[in-house]
């Protein structure tokens, strides 16, 4: 009986992505283990955010209100938006402390293959937000791999007509890293996105 609701329990971790069985059964067990208050609050956690957790309605951030924390932020500099694939994008431009602008989230990026085209995206709710007046630059920060630069480059196409500046954030060598263990493709971008000292 035991050894069915670990291998229920392993099943369903089993259904994140990027764990296989053997790490699910790993967790299962350490969960087994682990304190009842502390295995509670993570059960808490998940229904918490599946209870309350919603999209900003400008942004489409995660949020628990109707604008996220972000978008409500009145010392936040309301004429730039940083376009971003994902929610999770989000929280990386922030723990960067770098950036003081608005976000926008496309919930995905375009992908024909996978069925996901530019009416499954929030792009004409960007558009909208552009047409209201106020923002001086769009940001894109779509991931640099072949689906965030057609994603890139449909929303600036899209942008066009509009009285708006678009750039791409820049990207190349990590700091820190060796030229030597660059691929080609992050040196190419690397000499394209070079600025004057």
């Amino acid at each position: 009986m035991a050894q069915g609701i670990i291998e229920n329990l392993t099943d369903q971790l089993m259904r994140l992505p990027g764990i296989g069985r053997k790490t699910a059964q790993r967790l299962a067990f350490f969960i087994l283990a682990m304190p009842t208050e502390e295995a509670r609050a993570i059960s808490e956690a998940i229904n918490n955010v599946k209870e309350n957790a919603r999209f900003c309605s400008q942004c489409f951030n995660i949020s628990e209100t109707e604008l996220c924390p972000i978008c409500s932020d009145r010392s936040r500099d309301a004429s730039r938006i940083c376009v971003v694939e994902e929610p999770s994008n989000i929280m990386v431009f922030e723990r960067s402390g770098t950036y003081r602008g608005l976000y926008h989230v496309l919930l995905g990026a375009l992908s024909p293959i996978d069925g996901i085209t530019p009416g499954k995206l929030k792009v004409g709710e960007l558009v909208a937000r552009v047409q209201k007046g106020g923002i001086e630059e769009v940001i894109l920060a779509t991931n640099p791999n072949t689906k965030g630069e057609m994603t890139a480059q449909y929303v600036r196409e899209t942008l066009e007509p509009l009285d708006v500046l678009v750039s791409r954030i820049a990207y190349g060598l990590p700091m820190g890293g060796d030229i030597e263990f660059a691929d080609e493709v992050t040196l190419m971008k690397s000499l394209e996105g070079r600025r004057k000292l």
